[in-house]
């Protein structure tokens, strides 16, 4: 590269080695701002480097100047992410399942890029990827594209489905058929992402984890179930749907020890009327998909919650407790 093309990059690399090289406990003096744009094939006069530090301070950068021992020393303050923000981003792609080993690293190196060197090598030290739970499938982020653009383009979808066998090998559902649905939004939930769309067939809305869809494409035809997704939202469909396994939606009354309030509203949310019963004892009314997952989580309470109608939905926990006990009792 000639000379002169890189005197026009000067105060894009000199942004560079600021934020590469410098955070709140790192500087770096004028000597070594010159070596590094050195380095870069670029020479330049002190006097132009205090111009262009001026109009990067003008662009919006933060880039403080410290006088020690008789010489100035230059770093970056805020920044567009915080060190504690980073680490937030990157447990984030660590805890995520619908997330491969692979572009989890890729993720979390690019992640880095936004700290300095030294704050970087902080982060690489929390890192732990390996041994976490993983999918496999590495189309999930071209599938998480597709699913956008035929949102935007008001297109359905169609792809197939597969589930695990007891050999470790993927199997297709529906012997291999494709799905063919309108997709409306996505979702992550109980650490797996969701595709929420509307099956014109049953005339309903389902479900289905992206990191099991392949062979995805958009189709020409327009999505259907405008009317309604209008009164769809999000926030309680996943409240009602337990590790967004499916069910029949009721509303389902719940009687409860009172020291189960908190967890009544951590899954219910702040809305819920807790109804007293006793001092001892509330009651609450919620609308669930009842499923099998929803009968678990309230059997893993124990005594403390109990369902107490509709009778319907008290006889399908009887059935549970029932087999249960064929399962594992004496």
């Amino acid at each position: 590269m000639a000379k002169s093309s890189n005197q026009k990059l000067k105060v894009l690399y000199l942004m560079k080695i600021l934020l590469e090289k410098t955070d709140d406990t790192h500087s770096i003096t004028m000597s070594e701002i010159l070596s590094s744009l050195a380095a870069y094939g670029i020479s330049a006069e002190r006097k132009s480097i205090y111009d262009d530090i001026e109009v990067l301070n003008q662009y919006g950068m933060d880039i403080i100047g410290v006088k020690r021992n008789r010489t100035f020393e230059y770093s970056v303050g805020n920044r567009q992410f915080e060190l504690a923000e980073l680490k937030l981003l990157i447990d984030s792609v660590q805890s995520a399942k619908f997330i491969t080993t692979k572009k989890s690293r890729e993720l979390i190196n690019k992640i880095e890029s936004f700290a300095s060197k030294y704050e970087a090598s902080k982060l690489q030290r929390q890192v732990f990827v390996s041994e976490r739970v993983k999918t496999i499938n590495e189309k999930i982020y071209y599938n998480v594209d597709l699913i956008h653009e035929a949102i935007g383009s008001n297109n359905k979808i169609s792809f197939q489905y597969f589930q695990w066998n007891i050999k470790k090998e993927m199997e297709l559902r529906r012997a291999g058929a494709y799905y063919e649905v309108s997709p409306w939004a996505l979702s992550w939930d109980d650490e797996n992402y969701y595709m929420i769309a509307y099956d014109s067939h049953e005339e309903k809305i389902k479900h289905f984890r992206v990191d099991k869809m392949i062979n995805c494409s958009v189709l020409d035809s327009k999505r259907e179930g405008k009317e309604v997704f209008k009164q769809f939202d999000m926030a309680v469909y996943a409240k009602k749907t337990f590790g967004m396994f499916g069910g029949n939606e009721q509303t389902v009354k719940l009687e409860c020890k009172n020291e189960m309030a908190g967890v009544i509203i951590d899954r219910f949310g702040k809305e819920v009327s807790l109804i007293k019963i006793d001092d001892e004892h509330f009651t609450v009314n919620v609308n669930v998909a009842v499923s099998k997952q929803f009968m678990a989580w309230v059997f893993a309470l124990g005594e403390a919650v109990r369902i107490v109608g509709p009778e319907s939905v008290v006889e399908q926990m009887r059935g549970e407790a029932v087999r249960l006990h064929r399962q594992y009792g004496g």
